[in-house]
């Protein structure tokens, strides 16, 4: 693993500030809190940079405090397929806490990034002393693997222009607004919804063309008609 660069681990406001934005751990009294607190570790990231390679063992759960962070896996031919756009509160490397494999993904920074590390064998403790994180982490699983099931079949059943339409939908909804912000590159949306990036700008200018949304840049949506975009 890229070690990046170490905080000044004894500054506890930022361990806890990393720790409670994550679901997993917001619902434990302070006395909980205090003890995860005292286990996590910090590393800072610029952009660009790579957190951990396929292949690579790994330290435990990461939790993401600052920034965004992409993973990714690569294929045979090289092609890249994003798995997830993390964000902040959002976690990557829990199946290592069951299973020492290691990583079967990329995991790179979209901008610069502040890391909370808790290891392995310290998260398998908590687990085991505190059932009702196991709970939300089993939460969480279920609902990665629902969005990437739903994924899956959209790509399988569903035209580009259906996929990126349902998209845009999702994310509004997400959003709570008409206006919206793409999390990612055109290349990673790409990637996200299987086609490829001139499919992506070339649909987007058609339903700019019918009067759906309209482009702000490369990454500012204004959605005008999301009925239309839903009937795709």
């Amino acid at each position: 693993m890229n070690q990046g660069s170490h905080c000044d681990l004894s500054t506890n406001d930022l361990h806890r500030s990393c720790v409670s934005l994550v679901p997993l751990f917001n619902h434990l009294d302070k006395q909980q809190m205090d003890k995860i607190v005292a286990l996590a570790r910090s590393i800072n990231y610029p952009r660009g940079e790579m957190i951990y390679h396929s292949g690579d063992r790994s330290e435990g759960l990461y939790i993401l405090h600052k920034g965004r962070v992409k993973v990714y896996r690569l294929s045979e031919n090289g092609k890249e397929q994003l798995v997830r756009i993390l964000k902040p509160g959002e976690f990557t490397g829990e199946l290592s806490l069951f299973d020492a494999k290691p990583h079967d993904a990329y995991a790179e920074t979209l901008e610069a990034v502040e890391l909370c590390i808790i290891q392995r064998d310290e998260m398998q403790q908590l687990l085991q002393s505190h059932p009702a994180i196991s709970l939300r982490m089993l939460t969480e699983f279920s609902s990665r693997l629902a969005d990437t099931e739903l994924r899956a079949a959209r790509i399988a059943m569903e035209s580009a222009e259906t996929r990126l339409a349902l998209y845009l939908a999702d994310l509004s909804e997400e959003q709570q607004q008409l206006t919206i912000r793409l999390p990612m590159s055109r290349k990673d949306l790409a990637s996200h919804l299987g086609t490829t990036p001139e499919t992506i700008s070339r649909k987007l200018s058609v339903f700019e063309e019918r009067g759906w949304i309209r482009q702000t840049g490369s990454k500012i949506v204004e959605i005008f008609d999301l009925d239309s975009l839903l009937l795709i």
